[in-house]
């Protein structure tokens, strides 16, 4: 692996390591909990779009440094890549502006049962793991995979330390919700 490689690969695989003890964290004590924040503020929000960024940027840095080395049918890559890329994107963003960014990352707001939220609790993780199985089919790269793996376990894991704040947070509304609504999908 190349140097730069190595740089992308280290950035994104070590902001997906420090997520997940943050989230298992939370998930064991969440009278002490780090996600969702207890406080929000700005460095909490600097910090979370932050390292947002970071991680799907060295993934994409990754996925174009290794583009094409492993074999993925065509079909796969680039038709089923970009279709998950794009939808995927497309659900992130219209939930961001339809939640807010505040509220997406963490800060207090209403119980959102409406758009996406009709079909999964967590469409915005949903939408994030398709742009990751969507930019592995595509890009083909062995380097980016583990990373990408990374970052789906990182969205697969967030949702329950969420829930529990969410239950504490909106209560009967929320359990009503959640007794009609998927997790994922």
């Amino acid at each position: 692996m190349s140097l730069m490689g190595g740089l992308f690969s280290g950035v994104a695989l070590m902001i997906a390591a420090l997520t997940l003890i943050a989230v298992t964290w939370s998930i064991a004590r969440p009278a002490r909990r780090v996600w969702p924040p207890q406080t929000f503020g700005s460095t909490v929000s600097v910090v979370s779009w932050s390292a947002t960024f970071a991680f799907f940027s060295s993934v994409i840095a990754l996925g174009l440094l290794g583009w094409g080395v492993m074999q993925v049918p065509n079909w796969l890559r680039y038709g089923a890549g970009p279709i998950l890329i794009l939808a995927g994107n497309a659900g992130v963003w219209f939930e961001v502006i339809g939640f807010g960014a505040r509220q997406t990352m963490g800060a207090k707001g209403r119980l959102k049962t409406d758009g996406l939220y009709r079909f999964s609790r967590n469409p915005q993780y949903v939408a994030d793991i398709a742009i990751l199985i969507g930019w592995a089919l595509l890009s083909a790269s062995s380097v980016a995979l583990p990373s990408i793996v990374a970052g789906i376990a990182v969205f697969a894991i967030l949702p329950f330390a969420e829930e529990p704040w969410m239950e504490e947070e909106y209560g009967a509304a929320y359990l009503r919700y959640r007794a009609t609504v998927r997790r994922f999908l």
